[in-house]
């Protein structure tokens, strides 16, 4: 991936650092050569003004990328991940499909790399890149499958736990930075001068991809285990978790209501790895006339190459699946698929300077929390 722009006004000045990677392949795109390609992608970063976007088939391109980036880029997942302590006396004084459960979440501790590993590390930086494709709405329950073209870039993740993070995604000129301070979560696209999306502080789904195996084993740590599947040939236990009713309700707001939201954990039977994380969610958005339409999303990803980092055992790549139902009375009944593919170049723990100060919110939303 390319992280140094050169100074195109001066070749003797330092390179400049770019704020999101790009992968080679977003850079081979740009032009037929290496100076028509920094030519074209300083042009692109210069041309990040309101005026770019009056263009109807600008915005309309750039509509799609932002939705590509919502749905499948930066997705979050409603619910609070408290620090827990897997204990012997946890198990003993649970059911026995939970007790299951914290059972095989211990194994995965020990398979990740060990308490002593997880609780060495304080914050997280990732650097990675995806390739993104998805379908055209399609009416009725035919088949679908995400379009041949793929949309490319990187994405800059960092995280001090599962409430303090950060994420800056680039992908085909479309820019989203995503974050959470610990009080409020919030979206912020490059084509919007205002916050896409704003609400109470949530967990990244990302990180649950097998970037932050100690929010993964907490949340698991409250989840049954209703028995067992076999997941790209590996026996794996299956973990299930339903998300609380207080927690759905935190997430409100009087345009939509979120019904349920279950997530479901596939840990192989012989690494005690987590191979598979799926989750489906249910709302419903009311129209103007207070009729509601049904919203129903099914997201799983595969997760892949576990390598040692620090100690601490990562997963380096993996694909999502998506899919998306809309139905209601007064609406059509549609099916959308999308797919994701990640790679993750680097990761880096415990790095130095990163404090609270960091993940504060954009200056609209922080004026907005001072006159309320």
């Amino acid at each position: 991936m390319r992280v140094l722009c050169p100074n195109l006004d001066r070749e003797d000045a330092l390179e400049t650092v770019l704020d999101v990677p790009i992968p080679e392949e977003m850079f081979t795109s740009m032009g037929s050569s290496v100076a028509l390609r920094w030519q074209n992608m300083a042009t692109w970063m210069k041309a990040q003004t309101l005026e770019k976007w009056s263009s109807p088939v600008i915005a309309s391109r750039y509509n799609e990328l932002n939705f590509l980036l919502y749905m499948v880029g930066s997705p979050l997942l409603p619910l609070q991940i408290q620090p827990e302590t897997c204990s012997a006396s946890s198990i003993r004084n649970s059911s026995i499909e939970a007790s299951t459960a914290k059972y095989i979440v211990q194994q995965y501790m020990a398979a990740i790399g060990g308490l002593q590993a997880l609780n060495s590390v304080q914050n997280l930086c990732a650097i990675g890149q995806v390739k993104i494709s998805a379908s055209e709405f399609h009416q009725g329950d035919e088949s679908v499958k995400a379009r041949n073209k793929e949309e490319t870039g990187g994405f800059v993740l960092w995280q001090k736990h599962p409430n303090l993070w950060s994420l800056e995604l680039l992908v085909s000129g479309c820019k989203v930075i995503s974050g959470s301070n610990g009080k409020i979560s919030w979206r912020q696209s490059s084509n919007q001068l205002r916050p896409m999306t704003k609400g109470p502080p949530r967990p990244l789904r990302r990180f649950l991809q097998g970037l932050d195996p100690r929010s993964t084993g907490d949340l698991f740590l409250q989840a049954v285990c209703i028995g067992e599947k076999v997941i790209n040939e590996e026996e794996c236990f299956i973990l299930k978790l339903d998300t609380s009713q207080s927690d759905l309700e935190a997430q409100a707001n009087p345009k939509y209501e979120i019904i349920h939201h279950t997530i479901w954990g596939y840990f192989s039977q012989r690494s005690g790895l987590l191979v598979k994380f799926e989750d489906s969610r249910l709302l419903t958005v009311n129209g103007e006339n207070g009729d509601g339409i049904f919203w129903e999303t099914s997201t799983e990803s595969v997760i892949e190459d576990y390598r040692y980092v620090e100690g601490v055992n990562i997963a380096h790549s993996g694909k999502t699946t998506m899919t998306i139902f809309r139905y209601g009375e007064q609406s059509s009944n549609h099916k959308r698929e999308f797919e994701e593919k990640w790679n993750i170049e680097e990761v880096h723990f415990n790095v130095w300077g990163l404090n609270s100060d960091f993940f504060m919110p954009p200056s609209e939303i922080t004026k907005e929390e001072k006159t309320t």
